[in-house]
């Protein structure tokens, strides 16, 4: 029996996003899985990314995290995205990503793969469980198999209680408002644990 195959999928333009993934590894590897952890490619212009020097400095210091590849989609058992909201929706940078997967969904590379998603904003109703529950409308299109954390662990309650996937207000500051660590790992190795009896029960 193989161990599980997880990517960890993010955008992050400060960094809010990037921390959420690492802690998703961090996780998924306590579980046994083998971790891939991934960004999607930054579309915004040079000069967007410029006027604001925290977006710059990310960028700067996450230059050597691999991009995501199809390649890796269709290596992977299953999938944890984190994404921030975008007027409500996923970000046009992932969302790019994910218009250029049709090939793999035509021949089915996609369908039962398990997947989870984390969001933040930098409102409590800025559309963190929207941008989640958007992002899981293509997966279901995939014919994945959805792995939302629900309130299956006691983090829910002091993490803000977002069902669908954890999600995290972020100040003007760049802080994250709530406590979320614990949410984040739970998510993840419910992620692997979903997984595995989705691998074992299809061999």
């Amino acid at each position: 029996m193989s161990n599980v195959k997880l990517a960890v999928i993010y955008y992050s333009s400060t960094g809010t996003n990037y921390k959420l993934a690492q802690w998703a590894e961090e996780a998924a590897k306590e579980a046994g899985a083998e971790v891939k952890l991934v960004r999607v490619e930054e579309l915004a212009p040079k000069a967007a990314i410029a006027s604001n020097p925290a977006w710059e400095k990310h960028m700067e210091e996450t230059k050597d995290v691999p991009t995501v590849t199809l390649g890796d989609l269709e290596w992977a058992d299953a999938y944890l995205f984190s994404i921030p909201t975008r007027f409500g929706n996923v970000p046009a940078q992932m969302k790019q990503f994910l218009d250029t997967t049709g090939g793999l969904w035509f021949n089915g590379k996609l369908a039962n793969k398990v997947v989870s998603a984390m969001s933040s904003a930098s409102n409590a109703h800025g559309g963190q469980e929207q941008t989640v529950l958007a992002l899981y409308t293509t997966m279901m299109h995939w014919g994945a198999i959805i792995a939302a954390p629900g309130y299956t662990d006691q983090s829910a309650f002091t993490s803000g209680g977002n069902p669908y996937g954890t999600s995290v207000t972020v100040d003007q500051e760049g802080n994250m408002v709530e406590d979320v660590e614990a949410a984040v790992k739970h998510q993840a190795k419910r992620t692997v644990q979903v997984a595995e009896a989705v691998k074992n029960g299809l061999q």
